[in-house]
């Protein structure tokens, strides 16, 4: 069974262009937005077996993909917000 996709755009393609926006203009959101991307990259890695790796250091790697979501989340929300005031 193929790993399911996680990267932002796949995941909240109604926010596509204020991703686009603070990547190209939010320097913290840039780092955090490839620091998640990278962690992606490897769990897919690990899931579809191109390498092994212990289930602890798998399940570390999806919780910091996760925490690094929501942070990229609230980012995207609070910007959304104050672009449609």
């Amino acid at each position: 069974m193929p790993a399911e996709k996680h990267d932002l755009i796949h995941e909240m393609p109604e926010s596509k262009e204020a991703i686009h926006y603070l990547k190209t203009s939010n320097n913290h959101f840039a780092k955090l937005f490839d620091e998640y991307h990278e962690i992606d990259h490897a769990v897919h890695h690990f899931e579809g077996g191109a390498a092994n790796t212990s289930d602890e250091h798998l399940e570390n790697l999806k919780k910091q993909r996760l925490n690094l979501k929501d942070q990229l989340s609230g980012m995207i929300r609070e910007y959304e917000s104050s672009a449609s005031q």
